[in-house]
């Protein structure tokens, strides 16, 4: 089953925005129907958390994609985008929550284009106090929070494209984003060896303004997003690398396949 992650990962950047050329992404491959899972290591191979994504077309022809990641530490990551794919991807609404240990910063957020209004609660840590923001936005006709992904598997091979994101400082900000073709990778898919083409997410900054960020400690130094994508005819998503929020930890995100439970073995953990 090609498996499209129609939504993966919100691109939270406190940075600040550019005058940098972005444009819409072309619909190559329409999304459709789609239910997949995914593993969640830790930067030292153990694992952490399990994803579970859900897609579907509604009437009118909205797309409406749901992300869950839930960490072993009780952490969640609910992530729902609902877009358009008449020529051109157009997100319509965005909302993500992340809360628990695992997030430096509490979150909710909503974004709605229709509406043009936003909304988001944000707080320090487990126990901090609640910041409350509401107001009008004119949302970019590239933004693609939570659709990175989707970006990804449409764009011609061996293409590097700009795109808008939405970052939250905490009013929401639009930021370029370059989706940069690195090279390709050697992959295995069971005994086979495949190409897939490896892709790095970089905020366009300006020199002066990533040193001021990274003194203040808003960017590590180390700060990077890595997505690998199956360089066939049909691209697929394979895995990606990097934090689901800023000043996160560098977690690896992979597909995993649903198995059946071998006789006799222990199923309380199944839901009814």
């Amino acid at each position: 089953m090609t498996l499209r992650l129609a939504g993966l990962f919100l691109a939270i950047f406190v940075l600040t925005p550019t005058g940098a050329e972005s444009t819409a992404v072309p619909v190559r491959f329409p999304e459709g129907l789609t239910h997949g899972f995914l593993l969640v290591r830790s930067a030292a191979g153990d694992i952490v958390g399990q994803g579970e994504l859900t897609q579907l077309v509604k009437e009118g022809g909205v797309t409406e994609s749901r992300l869950v990641f839930r960490f072993k530490d009780g952490s969640l990551h609910d992530e729902k985008v609902a877009f358009s794919q008449q020529r051109v991807f157009t997100l319509i609404r965005y909302q993500l929550t992340q809360r628990g240990p695992s997030f430096p910063e509490q979150m909710e957020v909503v974004v709605d284009r229709g509406t043009s209004s936003y909304d988001i609660r944000t707080r320090s840590g487990e126990h901090g106090t609640d910041k409350i923001l509401t107001g009008d936005i004119e949302v970019p006709k590239d933004a693609y929070n939570g659709m990175l992904i989707t970006t990804l598997l449409n764009l011609p091979k061996g293409a590097t494209e700009t795109v808008n994101v939405l970052a939250f400082l905490p009013e929401p900000t639009a930021i370029a984003l370059e989706l940069a073709f690195v090279g390709e990778q050697m992959i295995r898919i069971g005994e086979q060896s495949r190409r897939a083409s490896q892709y790095a997410f970089k905020p366009i900054i300006g020199s002066v303004k990533k040193f001021v960020g990274t003194l203040l400690g808003k960017l590590p130094p180390d700060f990077h997003y890595d997505c690998y994508i199956l360089a066939d005819e049909v691209p697929s998503f394979v895995r990606f690398e990097g934090p689901l929020q800023l000043m996160g930890p560098v977690l690896t995100i992979e597909l995993i396949s649903p198995q059946v439970a071998v006789r006799g073995e222990d199923r309380t953990h199944v839901p009814r």
